[in-house]
């Protein structure tokens, strides 16, 4: 029985599980974007989370800290240098993970994991589409600004009918 083990083993020992997640880790800093099948991805963002997480702090502790978890150089200075200001505001949740559909020799559940602030194209449709289904109170200052014209349009047929009543 497995009670109360909560992470996926993925079929593999602990040496070679930890050493995958690393690889896979540097190659989502290092690419932005990786695809892998589904119970990967999901592991991948339980071990890369918090790592993104303690980035944002750019301490000499911090770095060896992940430093302990990636074991490449490159990869800690992609991490500090590119990533950790975009994502600084953040309060968590900075991977998506994306179904594609299935692979075809064996049937397994295939998507891709991305950072999120790091996709251009899903920022690009996110600035064009600003209203959400909360639309009455965003709508309702938009509602005053356009009678106002209105109001403006009637006061001089208002001023040109008075000087003819006047007359």
């Amino acid at each position: 029985m497995r009670h109360g083990k909560k992470f996926n083993h993925l079929s593999r020992t602990a040496s070679h599980r930890d050493a995958m997640l690393s690889n896979m880790a540097i190659s989502l800093i290092m690419h932005k974007r990786i695809t892998t099948t589904l119970a990967k991805a999901k592991a991948l963002k339980k071990f890369v989370e918090p790592l993104l997480t303690k980035s944002k702090q750019d301490t000499t502790n911090a770095r060896r800290v992940v430093f302990s978890h990636l074991q490449n150089k490159f990869a800690i200075t992609e991490l500090f240098q590119n990533i950790s200001p975009k994502i600084a505001e953040r309060p968590g949740g900075y991977t998506r993970i994306i179904k594609t559909g299935f692979r075809k020799g064996d049937m397994a559940p295939v998507c891709f994991i991305e950072l999120v602030d790091f996709d251009e194209n899903m920022a690009k449709t996110q600035k064009k589409a600003a209203r959400t289904r909360r639309s009455r109170k965003s709508a309702a200052p938009a509602a005053p600004a356009a009678e106002a014209p209105a109001a403006a349009e009637e006061a001089p047929a208002a001023e040109a009918e008075a000087p003819a009543a006047a007359e």
